[in-house]
């Protein structure tokens, strides 16, 4: 059984006891969340699909830590000008496994 739920804008598919890495969320650490924003769930080839949500499915998550994800080099450079600018970027996260699709 496998669901796909739009968190924060963008769109996982999630099986019960998977973990997930989400833009950070304002919840506690070992805290539970639900997400009611499902647009597919497939029960053992039973597919239902939402327009633009499946009503009454929900998603619920535990929140398992915050973390940041790897470094991002942002370098630009014109050439022939002398101009070089280096920037770097790291993205808060959210884990999340997954307990529950209902």
């Amino acid at each position: 059984m496998y669901a796909i739920v739009d968190i924060a804008g963008q769109q996982f598919k999630v099986e019960k006891g998977s973990k997930i890495f989400v833009n950070r969320l304002a919840a506690e650490v070992d805290s539970n969340v639900s997400f009611d924003k499902v647009l597919l769930v497939d029960n053992d080839g039973s597919v239902q699909v939402g327009s633009p949500y499946v009503s009454g499915a929900t998603v619920k998550a535990t929140v398992m830590e915050h973390c940041k994800a790897d470094k991002v080099i942002v370098f630009h450079k014109i050439r022939r000008k002398g101009m070089a600018k280096k920037n770097g970027h790291r993205q808060y996260l959210t884990k999340l496994q997954i307990d529950e699709i209902a």
